[in-house]
């Protein structure tokens, strides 16, 4: 599985933007898309996830701003991103999890946003 993000870029607190994940090479149809981010100094954390189904969970700390959705067709995930903080300047990754639990990560992309 390859995993191609796309999206991010430099934004000014309060604006939005959109991430996307292609995703080629999958074998299982049933699977989780996620999304994670990872700061200077911090830890990768849990963004949001995206079961085949359409669950979804969030991180509280981007609850009620960002929106995770997928185009089964295109094996494309995204995340919506709105009303942005500076806290949220990271590197974010998509990652892939398939039905063995084989997880496979995107190269990343920055998403900076100024105050």
């Amino acid at each position: 599985v390859q995993l191609v993000e796309s999206g991010g870029g430099l934004v000014q607190a309060g604006g939005s933007l959109r991430l996307s994940c292609a995703a080629s090479g999958i074998v299982f149809r049933i699977n989780v898309m996620c999304w994670y981010r990872q700061a200077p100094g911090n830890q990768r954390e849990l963004v949001a996830t995206i079961h085949t189904g359409g669950i979804t969970n969030y991180a509280d700390s981007v609850k009620g701003r960002f929106t995770i959705s997928r185009d089964n067709d295109k094996n494309t995930a995204y995340l919506q991103m709105n009303s942005l903080k500076p806290e949220d300047t990271a590197v974010y990754y998509c990652n892939f999890v398939d039905v063995r639990a084989m997880s496979y990560w995107g190269q990343g992309t920055q998403v900076t946003v100024s105050s």
